[in-house]
């Protein structure tokens, strides 16, 4: 009989505890997600399209564009709240809990204006979701839209109460940084919606 080699140990010890960016697990969790909902903005998007091919003005019947410059605020916010999320991304692998705890702060902010100015957005659709299809296609737009603000903002102001203590480390490090990448998410599809909701019933 021959005796068995005795395989080589891996040694891990000199591996990292914490890794960010898309060699962390949630990372890529956070990616499967941001792609579901995505899909979820692109069927609702695809049908208000579907709808414009069907009518001949648009909107349709007696309806005006929805109120343009609430949107066009909003929008130029969210594009300049980019600047924090970054910045809170570049600093979660110092571990600086001062510097995250500051852009998370400002990071909130900018989220609670959106949110103020998105309740006026829906004042000023020029319609009810009840009146007819396109009415109820952009308010179900801009409505996924919201709901992906306030939950973002919620995710922040939890990060930042996390970032408070002495819990702030580790794991919740990338989870700052995380956020950033689902925080770029909602802009981006802010954008899409915006064009969509005020842009298409100007140039289409």
């Amino acid at each position: 009989m021959h005796r068995s080699e005795q395989k080589p140990t891996l040694d891990v010890s000199k591996l990292p505890e914490v890794v960010f960016g898309h060699k962390n697990v949630t990372w890529l969790g956070n990616v499967f997600y941001m792609t579901i909902e995505g899909a979820m903005f692109a069927l609702v998007i695809a049908s208000y399209f579907y709808l414009r091919t069907r009518s001949i003005e648009w909107p349709p019947g007696n309806y005006s564009p929805p109120y343009l410059w609430f949107g066009v605020v909003n929008s130029i916010l969210l594009v300049i709240s980019l600047i924090p999320a970054r910045w809170i991304q570049k600093q979660s692998p110092s571990g600086d809990r001062a510097k995250i705890r500051l852009g998370l702060l400002i990071l909130a902010l900018f989220a609670v204006a959106a949110i103020v100015l998105r309740w006026f957005e829906f004042a000023s659709l020029n319609c009810r979701w009840s009146d007819n299809a396109y009415a109820s296609a952009i308010w179900v737009l801009l409505g996924m839209h919201t709901g992906h603000l306030i939950t973002e903002w919620l995710e922040t102001l939890t990060i930042f109460g996390l970032s408070l203590t002495d819990k702030m480390e580790g794991t919740r490090l990338v989870d700052a940084a995380i956020n950033s990448d689902y925080w770029y998410f909602v802009v981006a599809t802010a954008l899409i919606t915006n064009f969509v909701i005020y842009g298409s019933t100007r140039l289409l």
